[in-house]
C-alpha cells in the first residue's frame, strides 16, 4: 500500500458534504431548512464558483459551526477518512484559529481563546486507531487586523508541539494594500523559528515577488510558471516547493481547463522546482488526494515517474515529518531485510 503526504488542506474545507449535512440535520435547524434534501446541498456545496472570493465565502459556512465543542466531531471523521480512503501517513491541517472563537467576545478575548482551539485540534487529530502524523499550520488572514495576525504568529511559536508553520489566507488579491505589513509578519515569524508557507501566485491578482523570499513553501504558486517563468530559477535555488491543488483552479474559475496545468508541471520539472500535489479543500470539492493523482495522470499532465517525484517531494518538504524516509522506503527496507 502506498502512503501519501498532504501539505495543503484547509480545516474549513475538509468536511465532506455528507458529514456536514448530517451535522446540520442534528444541530442546525436554521441551516437545514435551506437544504432539506442532501442532493441539493451537495450540489450547492461542491459546485464551481466564478471567482476565488466567491469560493472562499463557503468557508464561513463551516467556520460558523467549528467551535471548541464541535471540532473533535469533525476532526475525528476527517482523520478516519484520510486514513481509510486516502492512505495518508502525514497531514497538515491549516486554518485561522481566531475564526473558530465566539464572535460575541471582544477581540482580546477571542485572541485569548485561540490557544484552546489549537489544543483541541491537536488532541483531536491524534486518533490511535487511525495513525497519521498530523500537524497544524495557523493562518493569518488578509481581512483580520494586524494585532490578531501577530497573535496568531506568537501562538504558532508557542505551540510547536501541535503547530508546524504559518500561512496567510483570505485571497491573495487582498494583500496589496497591506503588503509591507504582511512581509513584516513573515519576517517576525522567521525570527521566531516558525516555518512559513503562504497563498501566493494563485491568481493573476496575487503576484507579489516581494513576499517570495520569506516563504519556505508557496501555497499554489501556479502563476509563477504560467506568467512569470523567469522566477523559477530563483524558486529552485531557494528550494521552495509549490503546493499545487488541481481541482481548486477549476472550482474558483482561475483556470478553464485542467490541461492548463501541464505547462505548470512541465516548466517546474524543467527548472528543478518541486511540486507537492494537494487537495486544498477536499470537502468542498468532494474529492480525495488519490483522485487528484489519477486526474493528472488521465489528462496526460504528468506521467507516473513525475507523480512519484511529486509524492516524494511532499514528504521532503513536510514541515513536521522530520526528515525521515517516506513510508514506501521504510517498507522496502523491511522487505529487503
Amino acid at each position: 500500500m502506498t502512503l501519501y503526504a498532504e501539505l495543503h488542506r484547509h480545516l474549513g474545507g475538509s468536511v465532506v458534504p455528507r458529514i456536514l449535512w448530517r451535522y446540520f440535520q442534528r444541530h442546525a435547524s436554521d441551516l437545514i431548512e435551506r437544504f432539506p434534501d442532501y442532493p441539493d446541498f451537495e450540489e450547492f456545496y461542491t459546485r464551481s464558483r466564478n471567482t476565488l472570493d466567491e469560493y472562499l465565502e463557503l468557508h464561513t459556512l463551516v467556520e460558523s459551526v467549528q467551535t471548541v465543542q464541535t471540532l473533535p466531531y469533525f476532526i475525528y471523521r476527517l482523520i478516519r477518512g484520510a486514513y481509510i480512503f486516502e492512505n495518508l501517513a502525514y497531514l497538515e491541517l491549516r486554518y485561522t484559529p481566531y475564526l473558530r472563537t465566539p464572535d460575541s467576545l471582544s477581540q482580546s478575548e477571542r485572541i485569548d481563546k485561540m490557544a484552546e482551539i489549537v489544543d483541541v485540534v491537536g488532541i483531536a487529530s491524534r486518533v490511535p486507531e487511525y495513525p497519521i502524523v498530523t500537524s497544524q499550520i495557523l493562518c493569518a488572514h488578509s481581512r483580520l487586523p494586524y494585532e490578531v495576525n501577530k497573535a496568531i504568529i506568537d501562538l504558532a511559536a508557542s505551540k510547536q508541539e501541535y503547530v508546524c508553520g504559518i500561512d496567510i489566507a483570505g485571497g491573495d488579491s487582498h494583500y496589496a494594500e497591506r503588503l509591507d505589513e504582511f512581509i513584516g509578519l513573515y519576517e517576525y515569524a522567521r525570527s521566531l523559528g516558525v516555518k512559513t508557507t503562504g497563498h501566493l501566485y494563485e491568481t493573476t491578482a496575487g503576484c507579489y515577488p516581494e513576499m517570495l523570499p520569506y516563504l519556505m513553501r508557496i501555497g499554489h504558486g501556479i502563476q509563477i510558471p504560467l506568467l512569470h517563468p523567469e522566477l523559477l530559477a530563483e524558486v529552485a535555488r531557494n528550494k521552495q516547493c509549490l503546493e499545487v491543488c488541481p481541482t481548486t483552479y477549476l472550482k474558483t474559475g482561475t483556470l478553464d481547463d485542467i490541461k492548463q496545468l501541464k505547462i505548470v508541471f512541465d516548466r517546474c520539472f524543467d527548472a528543478g522546482v518541486d511540486i507537492a500535489i494537494c487537495t486544498d479543500n477536499a470537502g468542498l470539492h468532494n474529492v480525495r488526494l488519490p483522485f487528484e493523482y489519477e486526474s493528472l495522470l488521465t489528462h496526460d499532465i504528468i506521467n507516473f515517474e513525475q507523480l512519484k517525484a511529486c509524492q516524494e517531494a511532499a514528504f521532503r518538504h513536510a514541515f513536521a515529518w522530520g526528515g525521515r524516509d517516506r513510508p514506501a522506503s521504510i517498507l522496502t527496507s523491511l522487505l529487503q531485510a
